[in-house]
């Protein structure tokens, strides 16, 4: 497991760096030559795509969403466990549903040849790391909805194999 968030948080990063590295050099082609980086608007936008989506599995798995815990302090483990268990099956039924739709309008981009405008770069492809990213985080959120287990203020993945996950 701890493999798997270093390839995703490394390609999260590396498009981050990416995108970063454009937005200077663009700046400075803009300055310099008074002339953008070609396509460098599109380049960011796919490169934010990858940002979030390659991210989202991890904020799923390390439960750095935004929660609504109000309530926690006073509720019964027994309640929180349930509770807990509901929040992440419907998170996956809408990350499933998502990705299921993503994945239709990938098929669709593909047979109707969509690309981007100045590029050209074909959107398909993009579309199909999305859907399967929204796929991962849903299965992230099954996990999740497994093993988990509530402790007094949040929670948490027990240890596995003797280290915090």
């Amino acid at each position: 497991m701890k493999t798997f968030e270093r390839i995703l948080g490394v390609v999260a990063a590396l498009a981050l760096f990416a995108m970063m590295a454009l937005t200077a050099a663009d700046v400075i082609a803009r300055k310099a030559f008074s002339s953008s980086v070609p396509g460098g608007v599109e380049i960011t936008e796919l490169l934010m795509l990858a940002v979030i989506f390659v991210a989202m599995p991890l904020a799923s798995l390390k439960g750095e969403h935004i929660i609504f815990d109000l309530l926690d302090p006073i509720l019964p483990a027994r309640i929180k466990t349930w509770q807990h268990r509901i929040a992440n099956a419907l998170c996956v039924a809408v990350l499933v549903g998502s990705s299921w739709l993503v994945y239709g309008r990938a098929g669709r981009a593909a047979e109707y040849g969509d690309s981007t405008a100045q590029l050209g770069l074909p959107l398909y492809g993009f579309q199909y790391a999305t859907a399967a990213m929204l796929l991962l985080a849903a299965v992230m959120h099954l996990y999740l909805m497994v093993r988990a287990t509530p402790s007094s203020d949040t929670f948490h993945l027990p240890p596995v194999g003797g280290e915090d996950v």
